[in-house]
């Protein structure tokens, strides 16, 4: 695949500009749910999960695990296609640890999303704890039909702040994770939040540098959101901690780009957390406004730095 030697006006790889090269057209995820928990909520490690991960396990725009994968995806579809005439998609399965269950049932969800023409590529979010031998092989197989991409929950590779976080992971895990998959020619895509509580922009700069060392694919990059009924929201209601400005958070999301490279695709700048559980920062749930803003700012960066865009290059 070649990589572009520019991104536009998006200054960035972006996840729309790969697919439009990889699939030859614009692409949308159709959130899934597998039915799967997490060692985290179930006792297997902890009760909880993570102290900012949401009730519905950061996949509260999945569909509910009522009816089968198949259905699911048509439905998604037809909410989709109410906006849109698209026609490609990718299967992404959001909700808490998608490759922690029975191996037979993970065959069973993973192979029926994968079934339909228009489903270009798999995108699984899970821990890199739970890619047991059983579990690489089958992605390993799947990802002979199609693309797989796994997508790991690093947040931070400061463990103390994962300690903090509840997370029961460490980096040391991360890194073994991607190694195994990057081996097996399965693509890796890193989830950083950026304003977990006690941490310096230096320390969340050296999180991106960190990703950028590793053979990973692709990178999102959250906004922390305190929502309700989570651990965290009790830390910041007993002593409120400092969350990021829009303004902040602008500029720092192109500090860390910057810090990635070139061929990294970037699957999110922010996030947009449900609205009747964000507590804060009640800013990003404008998510448009959040990235025309991004976007100016990298404008602003590139006058200022000396950079200027011929008509061609946009």
């Amino acid at each position: 695949m070649q990589i572009p030697t520019h991104y536009g006006e998006k200054r960035y790889y972006s996840l729309n500009e790969y697919c439009k090269q990889e699939f030859g057209d614009k692409v949308y995820r159709l959130s899934l749910n597998a039915g799967c928990t997490c060692p985290n909520r179930d006792g297997s490690l902890s009760y909880g999960g993570c102290a900012f991960c949401s009730e519905g396990g950061s996949g509260d725009f999945a569909t509910s695990y009522n009816v089968s994968v198949t259905t699911q995806i048509e439905e998604a579809k037809k909410r989709i296609q109410q906006k849109t005439d698209c026609n490609k998609f990718i299967a992404y399965f959001q909700a808490y640890t998608n490759t922690y269950g029975p191996i037979e049932h993970l065959r069973q969800v993973f192979t029926d999303a994968i079934s339909a023409d228009e489903i270009v590529a798999l995108s699984i979010g899970t821990r890199s704890d739970c890619l047991p031998e059983d579990v690489l092989n089958l992605l390993e197989e799947l990802s002979q039909k199609k693309p797989v991409w796994v997508e790991l929950g690093l947040q931070t590779i400061h463990n103390g702040t994962l300690e903090a976080m509840n997370t029961h992971t460490t980096v040391e895990q991360f890194d073994a994770a991607v190694m195994k998959l990057h081996r097996r020619g399965i693509s890796v895509i890193t989830h950083v939040i950026l304003g977990l509580p006690g941490e310096t922009r230096d320390m969340m700069l050296e999180t991106i540098q960190h990703v950028a060392s590793l053979p990973v694919d692709g990178i999102k990059l959250q906004l922390l959101h305190v929502l309700k009924n989570t651990a965290l929201a009790k830390m910041y209601e007993a002593e409120p901690f400092d969350v990021f400005s829009l303004e902040e958070y602008c500029d720092f999301v192109i500090d860390c780009v910057e810090q990635l490279p070139p061929n990294m695709v970037i699957h999110r700048l922010t996030g947009d957390g449900p609205r009747a559980l964000l507590i804060a920062p009640l800013w990003s749930t404008d998510k448009k406004r959040v990235l025309n803003t991004i976007q100016k700012r990298f404008v602003e960066r590139d006058a200022w730095q000396g950079k200027y865009y011929t008509e061609k290059t946009l």
